[in-house]
């Protein structure tokens, strides 16, 4: 089969298409023939050799996809050859066929495309753990969703807007409206505010009850001061950098934090089940009302997967970027 393969680890000029061995489903996975797999931060890290795939998973970049079912492992009983699916996979989502286990497989909710379908696993899954599973966001709190516009974060906005919670979020001002859109109540700009000066000033001081966060070290001294007692911060992915050395650590016992770190793919197959499982009973007949919907800013074609990759680079996305997968 065709696949975007990684000639070495680099750029995103290392990309092309090549030819390898089309995988054989397990006994419990299926084997699906990919229409539209989605781009993360995660691929870039991989491509450039800072992010392995986790033991026995494919070297091929791709953590979700949307297809139709081709063939079943001999304990598959819920899904039959042509089934239209979408799910999470460790790898291997950018190619013709890939392999996925049967529970990680979720069918197309009615109304959404296929480049649409596979724009919900990662983010989605990465939103709901962070917000329901490990904040325990509450109906009468605030949130603060740094990079609001991203894939992530566009999908936090939906979630807490749901749940009932007073959202703010730090974009580029030419992304708030699209934030706002989305359920957003406070849009920070932080190219040129400071986000923690903007955020006492909003709560009149009291500050937030929770804090997604993907930036880390340069964020990390600001996200103390706006976090109000028995605050929650979950920390996503720290793409600023991993040093904090300005922060004043007394605030945590001060002000009795919370301070969780949280990745999803280097859990278990078993906890990725359980998430996916509580996920989609919150969230599938709302995709087919419309109160959820996953934000895509442009789709390519996989043979221009470089220049997707740069343009992920140049942070010029607001929510998911898709690959269409053509033959």
């Amino acid at each position: 089969m065709k696949a975007v393969i990684v000639k070495k680890p680099g750029s995103a000029e290392e990309l092309e298409i090549g030819e390898v061995e089309t995988p054989v489903p397990k006994e419990d996975e299926l084997l699906v023939k990919v229409f539209a797999a989605a781009i993360n931060r995660a691929d870039i890290l991989q491509r450039e050799g800072k992010y392995p795939p986790p033991a026995g998973a494919s070297e091929i970049l791709g953590l979700e996809i949307a297809g139709e079912v081709y063939s079943a492992g001999s304990k598959v009983k819920k899904w039959k050859k042509g089934d239209k699916v979408f799910g999470l996979l460790p790898g291997g989502g950018y190619s013709e066929y890939a392999v996925i286990n049967e529970l990680m497989a979720n069918p197309i909710p009615s109304g959404l495309s296929y480049e649409e379908a596979a724009g919900i696993p990662e983010v989605f899954l990465t939103a709901y753990q962070a917000i329901v599973w490990h904040s325990k966001l509450q109906s009468d709190e605030k949130i603060l969703i740094h990079a609001g516009a991203s894939g992530v974060g566009t999908a936090a906005i939906q979630i807490a807007k749901l749940i009932g919670a007073e959202i703010f979020i730090t974009a580029s001002k030419e992304k708030h409206n699209i934030c706002r859109e989305l359920g957003a109540d406070h849009t920070i700009d932080y190219k040129s505010e400071d986000f923690a000066e903007s955020i006492n000033e909003l709560t009149h001081n009291g500050g937030v009850d929770v804090i997604i966060d993907f930036v880390a070290g340069p964020y990390f001294s600001r996200n103390l001061k706006s976090l109000r007692r028995d605050g929650r911060l979950v920390m996503l992915a720290t793409l600023g950098g991993g040093k904090a050395d300005d922060a004043d650590i007394r605030q945590i016992l001060v002000k009795r934090l919370t301070i969780i770190g949280s990745t999803l793919r280097s859990r278990s197959v078993e906890y990725q089940v359980r998430l996916n499982r509580d996920f989609m009973l919150f969230s599938e007949e709302k995709f087919e009302k419309g109160l959820l919907k996953p934000v895509i800013d442009r789709v390519f074609d996989w043979k221009d997967a470089s220049d997707a990759h740069l343009y992920m680079e140049a942070n010029k996305n607001t929510g998911k970027i898709i690959l269409r997968i053509s033959g």
